[in-house]
């Protein structure tokens, strides 16, 4: 049986993770590491009474010795890491970043390296390790290519995959980082790339207001989207099934450009009934998408099996769906933050 250590596990994707890693009959389990002791994302996908196998425990990654007097106590066999700050706090707050973002990680794989029982440790990397889309001549970007992360987030992110690399070097410890691009459906209400979710919320808190909220896109271009059950999915399977030696993956998705994905929106909310809520559009002189767009995840797909790629279409009318119902709860969070 497992005992598995999350780190961000109240957050969007530490959430949903949870969420699928409590479908196996085989972890025992989960300790969630929260700095804010907030469970109403994890409620989100768990309902109110939150499974028995959860444990919380409060800790601030930046806190070195309690990251070590945690672990020891709790010994896990597995580690997910998503604890980090996200793109826009990076670039506000550089050294709380850093702190956060790399002296976080420096300490857990330094605490991990002390586990007796350690099976396992996944990494939430981004696809803002890579350069802006213009660097790259190839249709599709795969992991080996020359990385040149365009912000704060995306140094720090290298940085922490070139930790697990060296954690994995020291401890032979399975280890995988995971490259994570736009996630968007329920729970996504933070960071630069949160904007495609709120453009949705705003369709279903309209529906059920009865009043129209425009929703203006921050950004232009193409863009890389993962729906966030795939995401969750790819967390737990990386975690749970086979595997050895170590490996930094882009999660599976499909990048278009970002008009169309509007289109998507405005016709998924129009088979909804929810069409006349609808107000999209880009600002005037937007700036480009920052992220890298185009993965490439044939590695993924032939290292770990039965990785979903939900529809961009199926994907979005669900997210509407649960909208609608979470703003007739009036538990939407719409509090726009790009």
């Amino acid at each position: 049986m497992h005992t598995i250590f999350i780190t961000g596990g109240t957050g969007c994707i530490g959430s949903v993770t949870i969420y699928k890693l409590l479908q196996s009959s085989e972890v025992d389990r989960i300790i969630v590491a929260t700095r804010s002791n907030n469970t109403d994302p994890l409620k989100l996908w768990l309902g109110e009474d939150l499974d028995s196998r959860l444990e919380f425990v409060t800790l601030d990654v930046s806190d070195y010795r309690a990251i070590e007097e945690v672990l020891q106590k709790v010994n896990p066999t597995h580690i997910i890491h998503l604890g980090a700050y996200q793109s826009p706090d990076c670039s506000k707050y550089h050294i709380r970043g850093m702190e956060i973002n790399t002296g976080g990680t420096v300490a857990l794989f330094d605490a991990a390296e002390k586990l007796p029982d350690l099976k396992r440790f996944v990494f939430a990397s981004s696809g803002a390790v890579y350069g802006m889309r213009s660097m790259y001549p190839q249709e599709t970007i795969a992991e080996d290519v020359p990385l040149a992360p365009p912000n704060h987030y995306g140094i720090w992110k290298l940085a922490g995959e070139h930790l697990a690399r060296l954690f994995y070097d020291n401890t032979k410890v399975p280890t995988v980082c995971l490259r994570i691009n736009t996630t968007y459906g329920k729970g996504r209400d933070k960071g630069k790339t949160s904007a495609p979710t709120n453009a949705m919320k705003a369709i279903a808190m309209g529906s059920v207001s009865g009043r129209l909220m425009p929703f203006v896109m921050p950004y232009q271009g193409r863009e890389n989207y993962h729906f966030v059950e795939d995401v969750g999915a790819h967390f737990a399977a990386c975690t749970l099934q086979s595997y050895s030696g170590f490996g930094a993956f882009n999660i599976k998705g499909e990048t278009i450009p970002i008009p169309s994905f509007l289109q998507i929106v405005e016709e998924q909310a129009n088979a909804l009934g929810m069409g006349a809520f609808v107000k999209l559009s880009i600002i005037d002189n937007a700036p480009p998408n920052l992220f890298i767009c185009d993965l490439d995840h044939t590695k993924i797909d032939g290292t770990f099996k039965n990785l979903p790629r939900t529809a961009i279409a199926e994907g979005v009318r669900t997210s509407l769906q649960e909208f609608k119902k979470m703003a007739e709860k009036d538990i939407l969070d719409f509090s726009i933050n790009t």
